[in-house]
Parts: C-alpha cells; structure tokens; sequence
C-alpha cells in the first residue's frame, strides 16, 4: 500500500467508527455493538472494503444494515473529509475475532500433560 492509500483507509475508518459510535447511523440491524476492523483501499481509491465485526447481534444482519446505510455513510464521508471523490464502500464481515475465539477454547480444552524431567 501506498501512503496515500493508507491515509485515506485511516480516514474513512476513523470517520465510520466515529458515525457508528454517535449514532448517526440509524438502522435496527445494527442493534450490537459494531466495530470497524479495517478499510482496505483499491490504488486508485474508487472502492474502500469495509471490515467490521460486530458484538451483541447478528453479523449477517449488521452486513445488510451496513449495505443499506452506505449511501448515507458515503454522503457523510464527502461532508467530512477532502477527498476529491469519496470512494464506493463495500462492506464485509471480519470473522478473524469469531475464529481466534474458536481456535482458543480449542487450545484450553487440550489436556496436555506435564512433561517428565527424566525424559531430556
């Protein structure tokens, strides 16, 4: 990535947190508590890939929440920020937290046995 890339994925990630933190964003799909992973740019900074996780609902309904309140959030984005023009948002759900639960409780439930000194 470029550091103008960078930039601008910092940007938009930090304007959408702060619209989702205060409200602004008005869906019922989007009930939880949703954060904003990471935004990741095209070179030409035309499209912007939203990740986000979200906690106390469900992250096929926040996705769709998230799709129909793009418009809105793209709209917002242009008032805010000064890019010559605001980028198409695409939003995907980050399911990284989910499986690093997963891979965790995996890990606890492994009985392991303590090592032998005799055996070195």
């Amino acid at each position: 990535m470029s550091v103008r890339t960078d930039r601008a994925s910092g940007l938009i990630r930090k304007e959408i947190a702060l619209m989702l933190l205060g409200g602004e964003i008005h869906d019922p799909r989007l009930s939880g508590v949703v954060s904003i992973t990471d935004v990741e740019m095209s070179r030409d900074l035309q499209y912007a890939t939203v990740y986000f996780t979200m906690y106390g609902g469900e992250q096929a309904e926040g996705l769709e929440g998230l799709k129909s309140s793009a418009g809105f959030i793209r709209r917002q984005l242009g008032r805010k920020l000064k890019m010559r023009r605001v980028p198409e948002l695409r939003f995907k759900s980050d399911n990284s937290m989910v499986q690093g639960e997963k891979i965790d409780r995996l890990l606890n439930s492994i009985d392991i046995p303590p090592a032998d000194e005799g055996d070195e």
